[in-house]
């Protein structure tokens, strides 16, 4: 509980420091100072110190599991903060605005990490989603920032109408909309529960940018501002899953061979949808959108196995996604040409940044010694071990082997290729930043050298 108190106050404190000052590096420090708090106050209450206790009658309940996923979150948002927070300033004459409805989005990431009941699933999903529609068309005298901004609240909107007639239908057989109360299983499968599964499946496959709701990730991605792509593929996805693991864990737990199948073909068609069409983008931003849904379809392999590998997995593949993409789309912000072509010779002049997004790039591919490596293996190893999907790591596998040759393309275009025409001036990145770019590389080197340091808090 404390931090949707502390992400909500900081919320509002952000909204109204806008009108005390007008000096948008003091907002940006003001926004450091809050996630750095939201983390702290998570890490009390995971050692038992918790700021107030509210009766939720069940409807929200937090584990270490939960504590954990959230220190991750909150240690991104830090990280998105330092690395993107310049980026913040520039977009807008008022960045307290925008640093508001990032908390906001982080008080529903707290609710959705306790969430027992289908009502919180409901409310954390959609005070996630509002700010973010507003996010996605900030860049207002950008038409591309506002075609995004109307798809993601259509499809956002349809995906929720979708969730709120699968929990009515949910509601109307079992009469609770506590998770445990629905315990699918314990009796015969009726058909109002059925219906209810497949709408509440297909509105968080849209969520969560799988195939075949997937349509909408590349445009809104592409034509939202940089430095709010960032936080969309980052924060908000690993948020979005980390519910929907929490919603078949509790309510549809005990019918897991009735929807493996389903969910397989889902993470399949996922991975090799995404990893295909990656391939042929020559825009190095959306072609991360396009590799964002492939790393969605590891993570729905996460759900396929349900079992204590894959969470682990899941928890370690939050953190390393993360903090890669978080590196990557801080550069990309920092470029006004997206394209591969721009990043020609580009080790050359700033050969410490491209280094780092070397890292970062071996660690989407899941290259040995990265945190990527490990967040994988695991996930691979716990379908494995449900004993029934023998065909989808195989399938996935090569996947990733796919995934190393779009990848590679940027690597070659920094290291492999002469600066020339098609070449993008090279911004001047400050020391801080680059000071920031060698931490994140640290830390996904470490993650891939030590996954135990994140596994043991679990």
């Amino acid at each position: 509980m404390n931090s949707i108190l502390v992400s909500v106050l900081w919320g509002v404190l952000m909204m109204y420091a806008g009108f005390l000052t007008k000096n948008k590096r003091s907002m940006t420090a003001l926004a450091v100072v809050g996630a750095m708090a939201v983390l702290i106050f998570n890490a009390l209450e995971y050692m038992g110190l918790s700021l107030f206790e509210l009766d939720t009658r069940g409807m929200l309940f937090y584990n270490p599991y939960s504590f954990i996923f959230l220190a991750v979150m909150h240690a991104a948002l830090l990280i998105y903060f330092l690395l993107s927070g310049s980026e913040i300033e520039e977009l807008s004459a008022a960045p307290s605005d925008h640093y508001a409805l990032i908390f906001f989005v982080m008080s529903g990431i707290s609710i959705i990490a306790g969430m027992k009941s289908l009502l919180m699933l409901f409310l954390g999903i959609e005070i996630i989603s509002i700010p973010l529609y507003v996010l996605a068309g900030s860049d207002k005298s950008n038409l591309k920032s506002n075609e995004a901004a109307l798809k993601y609240f259509l499809m956002g909107a349809f995906s929720t109408g979708l969730m709120l007639m699968g929990i009515a239908f949910l509601y109307g057989d079992s009469g609770t909309f506590y998770l445990e109360g629905i315990n699918m299983g314990a009796t015969e499968m009726s058909p109002l529960k059925a219906i209810g599964g497949v709408l509440i499946l297909a509105s968080m496959a849209f969520k969560v940018s799988a195939v075949p709701f997937h349509f909408w990730t590349p445009d809104v991605y592409d034509g939202s501002p940089t430095v709010f792509t960032s936080f969309m593929a980052t924060i908000v996805k690993s948020a979005a899953f980390f519910a929907f693991l929490k919603l078949f864990d509790g309510a549809f737990g005990k019918i897991q061979g009735q929807w493996q199948l389903l969910l397989s073909v889902i993470a399949a068609f996922t991975l090799v949808v995404g990893n295909i069409t990656a391939v042929f983008q020559q825009s190095m931003k959306r072609m991360l959108s396009y590799s964002s849904i492939a790393q969605a379809g590891f993570m729905v392999m996460g759900i396929v196995a349900m079992n204590l590998m894959s969470k682990q997995g899941l928890i370690l593949y939050f953190a390393a996604y993360s903090i890669a993409s978080l590196t990557l789309f801080a550069v990309l912000a920092k470029l006004k040409d997206h394209s591969i072509e721009a990043l020609n010779g580009f080790a050359k002049t700033q050969p410490l940044v491209a280094g780092v997004m070397l890292i970062s790039l071996l660690s989407l591919a899941g290259i040995p010694l990265t945190a990527g490596f490990f967040a994988k293996y695991f996930i691979l190893v716990s379908v494995l071990k449900s004993g029934s999907m023998y065909w989808l790591p195989i399938l996935a596998i090569i996947c990733a082997a796919v995934s190393v040759y779009y990848y590679f393309r940027v690597i070659q275009a920094m290291y492999f290729r002469e600066a020339g025409e098609g070449s993008a001036a090279t911004p001047a990145f400050k020391g801080s930043f680059k000071v920031l770019m060698i931490v994140c590389a640290v830390l996904i080197l470490a993650l891939g050298i030590h996954p135990d340091w994140l596994m043991d808090l679990l």
